[in-house]
């Protein structure tokens, strides 16, 4: 009975300390954002630094993409309704077609977010890797707060950014 009642004491220590340290590691996990310099497809310069203490999610995407198309409706009401209140989303396309061929995509979906070419130097500093949707979502303060890989609903996009929006 001694014996079970110390083991369980030092299980519960463990714990505790696993879920402490897994606090400390996932505080210091928040890496700040690489700047970055774009040019949307009104040919509009766009960089970090002009959506001072906003919250932005940088959307890699392609127009041939299932997922990417399904979820770009969500995006533009949720962009709509939060612009205001420093919601800012960016589309970065991925496709290798050409500006044209977003452009066209832009206005048939009616996309009413900035939408940019992806770059090289975006690519290395974001790595949103090999699969798109991905959506990576950075707070007020420029950090990196998580990357979220495929589709990405609506209701997912406003609760991060009234999470973060606090």
């Amino acid at each position: 009975m001694k014996k079970a009642l110390v083991v369980s004491w030092l299980l519960l220590g463990v714990v505790s300390l696993s879920f402490s340290l897994a606090l400390v590691v996932s505080e210091e996990e928040f890496k700040v954002a690489p700047d970055f310099t774009l040019t949307d497809l009104n040919g509009q310069t766009l960089s970090l630094a002009d959506f001072e203490g906003k919250i932005i999610f940088l959307n890699f995407w392609a127009t041939w993409c299932p997922p990417c198309r399904q979820e770009i409706p969500g995006f533009i009401e949720i962009y709509e309704k939060y612009k205001n209140q420093g919601l800012v989303i960016i589309g970065i396309s991925v496709d290798r077609e050409g500006v044209d061929k977003v452009r066209q995509f832009v206005q048939e979906y009616k996309i009413t977010y900035p939408v940019a070419m992806f770059t090289d130097e975006i690519i290395k500093d974001y790595k949103p890797g090999r699969f798109i949707p991905t959506t990576i979502i950075i707070d007020k303060q420029k950090n990196i707060r998580d990357k979220h890989v495929g589709y990405l609903d609506k209701e997912k996009v406003e609760d991060y950014f009234l999470n973060l929006n606090k």
